[in-house]
């Protein structure tokens, strides 16, 4: 008997000595919670966590490499963009991140292997955990949340979570764990007031609406007051007939509740493109997203009216319309449905931040995730976006890979830069501790989210001066609204743009501490446009809409019709413009912006200045000047 106890203690010795905490590093780590969040108890350890381990995709380190290849206007494969599959193949996860995850679940986790499944897209590990395995595999605590404005809850592990180091090298983030359940907005907020939830990714914030326009103008004399088809088309010398409409493609994203009422286009178009009566867009709905009777009816009728009045009658126009009016959706959702190797097995990147399909709630979607299901277009503008602050590096910086690896088949990406200026939405900076606060405690500069990723164009607003003519230079806006424009905490400065940053900084340094903003970072905006006081049919009345969400679906309208006329000719879709734009090949293409500033967090902002500034960008587009280098590159 003792023989046997003893023998049995030495088994228990030698499986406790095998199954020995591993040691951990920390993989990713969030200084503050998101605005309005706060811890209220402990989470119980028997609840049931799906957790979701994306894995480090391979050749990421040459991505800068294989876009600059096709992107830099002198490269020799300039526009010999990849096949989707040639890019899905390149930057799989190898099969030694498979295994060294699978291994770790098992080894340390003690899971079994019937427990863990790998996505279809192979990106993805996902297992069904308690909070006691999770908390034991990530070397974390997890806690419930819950938001001020509301009362929902979230559970979220606490501070930062850990891996071994050995497993760390092949994960790229570990859900759930930090991220919340944050908050898209559309950049056309007139404040930080909330009309309409979009579900558990976020809530659609009323647009900058101003009066009805009294007075229908269709000469160019009061463009200081009101913008029009006719006025963009004088600021920016666009005049373009498509030539190739067939072969060419954009898209307009939109999160429902954003909606429109059809009609309203007659109404716009009966005023200032007579021709376009009865045209409407080519609906792709992504996750049950459909046209929401009693939606918020500003913004998808400010982008689409504009697209599709700007590249004209021949040309058709594409709105994603994104998830179903419970639910809503998310940038990742909207991935998810352009690239299937993007997506998780049954869909979704991030079980916290997207939405999940079929939704069983009343009223839901019940139709399967899209994933990889939808048409591409060749441009693709989107007016919504998140403040850094509000999501954790490693989330942004997988989504921003995603807008690299698809600029790579030839798509261009265009997003709006925000309407807080160096502040967030709401007026909210950064204190010390990376928190969110009022404007008027907090002082380090906010930037938004993707306007900071380099593989998106980001645009900031311009308007006319009042009292000044259509021909006159514009300024960055001031009446109504602040650009939103600065420099990422999370993306270091682009290569592409690292001359004419520097340029700026060096000729007009800003006189900020260190700490005020991170002069090191991807600095946006690249471009800008006019975003005041856009005549556009809302509820059968013309009324004024204002915004960075004006100035973004106008910049994407030039850049296909610049598509447009290199498909006409044989060539191929540009795709991710910014190097070009910043090349010495384009050196002129611009209206240079040189005044104004875009203040916020208790500053004045940066300033407009001649060549490149955080504010304007390389200031609006002159596609007269544009059209011609474009056409003569590969």
């Amino acid at each position: 008997m003792l023989l046997s106890q003893l023998f049995l203690a030495g088994l228990a010795t030698f499986a406790s000595a095998a199954r020995a905490p591993v040691t951990r590093v920390l993989h990713e780590s969030r200084r503050s919670l998101p605005a309005g969040w706060s811890v209220v108890r402990r989470a119980e350890l028997d609840t049931i966590l799906p957790l979701n381990i994306g894995l480090v995709q391979s050749n990421l380190d040459n991505l800068d490499a294989y876009l600059m290849d096709v992107a830099h206007p002198e490269s020799p494969n300039y526009s010999k963009h990849w096949t989707a599959p040639e890019v899905a193949n390149a930057f799989r996860p190898s099969a030694e991140s498979i295994d060294a995850v699978r291994t770790w679940l098992a080894d340390d986790g003690w899971i079994s292997a019937e427990r863990i499944v790998l996505s279809k897209s192979g990106g993805w590990v996902m297992v069904n955990v308690t909070v006691e395995e999770a908390e034991h595999l990530l070397g974390t605590e997890y806690y419930v949340y819950e938001h001020a404005e509301d009362g929902r809850q979230h559970l979220a592990c606490q501070g930062g979570y850990h891996l071994p180091e050995h497993v760390s090298k092949h994960v790229d983030l570990v859900t759930p764990t930090l991220h919340f359940d944050v908050k898209i907005r559309r950049h056309g907020s007139a404040d930080s007031s909330v009309t309409k939830q979009l579900g558990s990714v976020g809530f659609g914030a009323s647009p900058k609406m101003g009066g009805p326009v009294h007075t229908i103008f269709t000469d160019l004399e009061h463009c200081d007051e009101v913008i029009t088809l006719a006025c963009l088309r004088t600021l920016y010398d666009f005049v373009y007939t498509p030539f190739a409409p067939g072969r060419n493609t954009i898209g307009v994203v939109e999160y429902t509740p954003q909606s429109h009422i059809p009609s309203d286009f007659d109404v716009f178009f009966g005023n200032y493109s007579k021709g376009q009566i009865g045209e409407r867009p080519k609906l792709v709905s992504i996750d049950g997203g459909s046209l929401v009777p009693g939606g918020d009816i500003g913004e998808s009728s400010l982008d689409l009216q504009y697209v599709m009045g700007l590249v004209g009658k021949k040309q058709e126009v594409l709105l994603y319309q994104v998830g179903d009016a419970v639910l809503s959706g998310s940038f990742n959702n909207l991935l998810d449905a352009l690239d299937g190797s993007y997506c998780t097995f049954k869909g979704g990147d991030d079980p916290i931040a997207d939405s999940f399909y079929p939704d069983n709630s009343p009223g839901g979607y019940k139709g399967p995730e899209d994933c990889g299901d939808k048409k591409t277009a060749f441009v693709i503008s989107t007016s919504y976006g998140y403040q850094e602050a509000d999501l954790t590096p490693a989330y942004m910086q997988r989504q921003c890979t995603e807008y690299g690896k698809l600029s790579l088949t030839g798509m261009t990406f265009v997003y709006s830069s925000g309407d807080s200026g160096v502040a967030g939405f709401g007026n909210l900076c950064l204190n010390d501790e990376g928190e969110q606060i009022p404007g008027t405690s907090g002082t380090s500069f906010n930037p938004t989210f993707p306007g900071g990723c380099p593989y998106v164009t980001s645009v900031g607003a311009t308007q006319v001066v009042p009292g000044n003519k259509v021909t006159d230079r514009e300024s960055a806006v001031f009446q109504r609204f602040p650009s939103g424009g600065g420099f990422s905490n999370v993306f270091p400065r682009a290569d592409f743009q690292k001359g004419a940053v520097t340029n700026y900084l060096g000729k007009f340094p800003p006189g900020y501490a260190q700490d005020i903003f991170n002069d090191s970072g991807r600095a946006y905006p690249d471009v800008s446009a006019n975003g005041l006081n856009y005549s556009v049919a809302a509820d059968g009345v013309l009324r004024l809409i204002s915004g960075t969400s004006a100035s973004a679906p106008t910049v994407a309208s030039i850049l296909s019709a610049i598509n447009d006329a290199r498909l006409a000719i044989g060539k191929r879709p540009i795709g991710w413009v910014n190097p070009a734009l910043y090349s010495s090949k384009f050196e002129g293409a611009f209206h240079d912006i040189i005044n104004g500033t875009n203040p916020g967090c208790g500053t004045q902002g940066f300033a407009a200045r001649p060549g490149w500034d955080p504010v304007t960008g390389l200031g609006t587009l002159n596609f007269a000047a544009l059209l011609p280098r474009f056409l003569v590159l590969p």
